[in-house]
């Protein structure tokens, strides 16, 4: 591409061109090769055909072969006026004024140019391509071998899983066994446990009702003592005041009492009189 005098980056943007413009012409190839294909698919289905079958069978061809490169050609050209706009839009930012020469396009010299260019370039990629390819085939033939390794250490995983799980429900039957007999035990010692304590709430029954049958008994004796205390202590009474002393002394507090009537006369008497 240094024929035509361009610097590195306007190459790089040829390039680019020129890889669209091929992926574009690949694919309009691969849809012109599936038209013969549909056809022999669908149409080609007998041994012997007339004239008029196989010229049918060309004509239908023929338009969709003709529509197809027809499409295509517009396309091309109408990508081309995309890519004249981007140029032209670009050079009138700084005033600018491209010019084209149309009878250069048909210069069979610059054509060839630019075949022999597009070959070379397309032979450096398909190095590259290659180059890539083989890495890619490293890269899958690396990740065959880390698949086959992640498969067995899965395969390795379940079987250590299932060994696991064995083991656990061999401990959990064990586990069940040693707990039930557990449970067995405790519920015989919780029914040893409440016979005991019925027992023991019955000689509680047993003893309360001995102490309630004392405590009455304890109640009728204090009654009647003191009843007896009672009259004890009026026969007392009684014998006190039959006495001399008692009589005696009766009498001095009876004179005691008239004389102290006679001094309160005396007085309001005295009072009276003031």
């Amino acid at each position: 591409m240094a024929d035509f005098g361009f610097n590195e980056h306007h190459q790089n943007e040829v390039i680019n061109y020129m890889h669209f413009a091929r992926s574009k012409r690949a694919l309009r190839l691969k849809t012109i090769d599936s038209c013969f294909q549909d056809l022999k698919d669908s149409r080609l289905m007998e041994e012997t055909y007339t004239v008029d079958e196989v010229s049918d069978m060309l004509d239908g061809l023929q338009v969709l072969v003709h529509g197809e490169v027809e499409m295509e050609l517009i396309n091309t050209a109408h990508t081309n006026v995309l890519l004249l706009r981007q140029l032209f839009s670009q050079a009138e930012k700084f005033y600018l004024r491209l010019q084209t020469d149309i009878s250069e396009l048909e210069n069979r010299e610059l054509l060839d140019q630019v075949a022999e260019f597009e070959k070379t370039d397309f032979k450096a990629n398909s190095k590259e391509i290659s180059r890539l390819q083989e890495d890619n085939d490293k890269l899958k033939a690396r990740l065959r071998t880390l698949e086959s390794q992640a498969m067995s250490a899965l395969d390795d995983k379940s079987k250590a899983e299932r060994a696991l799980k064995e083991l656990q429900k061999s401990q959990g039957d064990q586990q069940s066994a040693i707990h039930a007999q557990e449970i067995t035990n405790l519920e015989g010692t919780v029914a040893a446990m409440q016979a005991d304590f019925e027992k023991t709430l019955n000689a509680n029954v047993a003893s309360q009702k001995d102490l309630q049958d004392c405590l009455v008994s304890a109640k009728h004796d204090l009654l009647r003592v003191q009843e007896q205390l009672s009259l004890a202590e009026k026969e007392l009474e009684k014998k006190f005041q039959q006495t001399a002393a008692y009589r005696n002394m009766k009498e001095i507090l009876t004179k005691k009492n008239e004389q102290i009537k006679d001094l309160r006369k005396r007085l309001q008497r005295y009072e009276s009189d003031e």
